[in-house]
């Protein structure tokens, strides 16, 4: 094998790699799928979603924080179903593995050790394989996950654009200056930008809260196994 670090070296570790599992793919197009059949039924599943939803729209008169509410349902809905269908042991023990492996190459590669450093870059297609083992299982629950999600973005757009709030309302103070919050800002509606920065760090929270809750679940139902035996 070639000297850590040279072209030829690269070149045939990108051979090890492995490819995109045929499972990522199916989960994919399985995503677009439902996004496309409810965004084409939008108005529809947003009026029949505003059955339950019509608790928290308070007439349209906070439309940001009818926002965060149903962030919050989103990602809370979505957090618990990736929890309970995916192993809280096995990510842990994934994760651990991938950061010690990581903090290994970088001291490897700090210290010049070309021995330790080649030894690391031949076990890393078998990191990477592990690694897109994890983003495949991840991609398999992510539909189920959509089936929740998707249905809410179109309730937020059914409240937003069916005159449940008045125009006004609709417009809102950002950091640059007034925005309509319909309108589009590069190639997305401010509303799904507002939407989504509402909802990435509260699912961020929420997921290691859930994980971790199952992940102790998890590690005293083994203990009680191990008792018992």
């Amino acid at each position: 094998m070639p000297n850590p670090g040279t072209p030829k070296s690269m070149q045939q570790m990108q051979q090890q790699m492995p490819g995109m599992p045929k499972g990522t793919m199916i989960g994919m197009v399985l995503i677009m799928v439902i996004m496309l059949v409810v965004m084409s039924f939008r108005q529809q599943i947003g009026g029949a979603l505003n059955v339950v939803f019509q608790f928290i729209n308070f007439g349209g008169q906070w439309p940001v924080l009818t926002l965060i509410i149903a962030g919050l349902i989103m990602i809370t809905l979505s957090t618990v179903i990736r929890g309970f269908l995916t192993d809280p042991i096995a990510q842990a023990r994934s994760q651990q593995i991938q950061s010690a492996f990581n903090a290994e190459m970088r001291q490897a590669r700090l210290e010049n050790n070309l021995f330790k450093l080649k030894k690391l870059q031949e076990k890393q297609p078998e990191m990477m394989a592990q690694s897109m083992k994890a983003s495949t299982d991840m991609m398999k629950i992510m539909p189920v996950t959509m089936v929740v999600v998707i249905p809410i973005y179109a309730w937020v757009w059914y409240f937003l654009d069916c005159g449940i709030v008045s125009t006004e309302l609709l417009t809102i103070n950002l950091p640059w200056g007034p925005q309509y919050i319909m309108d589009t800002l590069w190639v997305m509606p401010v509303w799904i930008i507002i939407y989504t920065l509402i909802s990435l760090p509260i699912g961020q929270l929420e997921n290691r809260i859930v994980r971790f809750i199952l992940l102790r679940k998890r590690l005293k139902d083994l203990d009680g196994i191990e008792h018992k035996s």
